[in-house]
């Protein structure tokens, strides 16, 4: 946490609490750093699905090349703050709406899951008098060992994800005599939660696979979206993703049929995680079974997270004037929320007086990151009206 930030939180009133904190200042050169370490010619699209929030689009704008969205609810949202915005559409069970507003919207690129789907799609379409680029979403037979193994996997297995090789073969022999569509190129998110080595792997997968598809039916495939799931580290003593690393493995990939092809990344969280903050108050602390409980405003129906992913959020104790000293004895707490169930949980470990959390590791090789002189923003939110 900035001091800035921390300065921040510190004025607000407790009948303000919970609200989202955003240092978009934090943001803007985070996102600077990784567009600086990322090779010119791999566009970056931030998936608007980790946080919408207009002002983080805002931030974001001119650094990423574009955003993609997951519903007609995300495209019309991104069109209207973002004007001008490049947009992506992708998502499993696009409705007829989605497709109709993404075309409304003259969508840079729309990912197709389905043979169905691109059945839909080439209709829609032909209904506006329109030629959209499509990119097939590939679920591939093999992943390493160790991303199948991944908690987020979308690939390898039988998921809502994509399609099989014989139904992305379906659709390349399709897309020939579709004058509505035009077939861009393959698209191809693995899973989440991966280190800068295995992107790289599944990376170099998608590729090989892009290369066999090509030679069978002797198509080019001018681009290749390799998906995000970057790694957000929520333990304060682990590194975060290393893009330095990263950017090095996917330029040893990029050789030979690979080096003018067209590569698309889409991170989402590791754009914008380490630059927000949940801030509460404290209500109650009381002894139960021999353990600290530390019951805060709000709870985990406003930060899915922790709960979802089963790990412990970071904390980060900030004095409030006029208040005593948390009654907390033990090294460790539970921290947990309001709600009428014991998976409230935010922690299960909460270190006494809260460990703050890493500001985003810088990458350590690529072009100098441009110095935001301007000073830090802070952008606060209060969570959905009607939340408990």
């Amino acid at each position: 946490m900035t001091d800035r930030t921390e300065e921040h939180v510190a004025t607000v009133d407790d009948d303000q609490l919970p609200r989202y904190i955003y240092d978009l200042g934090a943001l803007r050169a985070h996102a600077h750093a990784i567009r600086a370490t990322v090779p010119d010619d791999v566009e970056i699209f931030y998936a608007a699905k980790a946080n919408p929030d207009a002002e983080i689009l805002r931030t974001l704008a001119p650094i990423v090349d574009g955003f993609e969205a997951s519903s007609a609810g995300e495209t019309s949202h991104i069109a209207t703050h973002v004007p001008a915005a490049r947009i992506a559409v992708g998502g499993p069970g696009k409705s007829l709406a989605d497709l109709r507003c993404a075309l409304e919207h003259a969508v840079d690129r729309l990912h197709v899951e389905s043979t169905t789907e691109l059945r839909r799609l080439a209709a829609v379409a032909a209904e506006h008098g329109r030629v959209v680029p499509v990119l097939l979403r590939a679920n591939l037979a093999e992943v390493p060992a160790d991303v199948d193994n991944a908690a987020l996997a979308m690939a390898g297995r039988p998921t809502p994800f994509g399609m099989d090789a014989e139904d992305v073969a379906r659709c390349v022999e399709a897309l020939a005599g579709m004058r509505s569509l035009r077939f861009v190129g393959i698209h191809a998110h693995v899973a989440s939660g991966l280190t800068a080595d295995e992107h790289i792997a599944v990376s170099g997968g998608i590729l090989r696979y892009v290369d066999a598809l090509e030679s069978a039916h002797d198509i080019r495939v001018e681009e290749v979206n390799l998906g995000g799931g970057m790694d957000v580290s929520y333990d304060p003593s682990r590194p975060q993703f290393d893009w330095a690393r990263w950017s090095e493995g996917l330029q040893r990939l990029r050789s030979g049929a690979h080096a003018d092809r067209r590569l698309r990344i889409e991170p989402g969280r590791a754009l914008t995680a380490s630059c927000g903050y949940y801030a509460t108050t404290v209500l109650d602390i009381k002894r139960s079974h021999g353990e600290t409980i530390v019951v805060v405003a709000g709870g985990t129906h406003h930060l899915r997270t922790p709960a979802a992913r089963g790990h412990d959020q970071p904390s980060h104790l900030v004095a409030m004037g006029g208040s005593e000293e948390p009654r907390v004895t033990q090294d460790s707490a539970q921290l947990v929320g309001q709600l009428c169930t014991p998976k409230d949980v935010f922690s299960r470990r909460a270190p006494r007086g809260g460990a703050p959390p890493r500001a985003p590791d810088k990458p350590t090789q690529g072009r100098a990151e441009p110095r935001d002189k301007r000073p830090t923003e802070i952008r606060m939110q209060a969570p959905p009206e009607g939340a408990q």
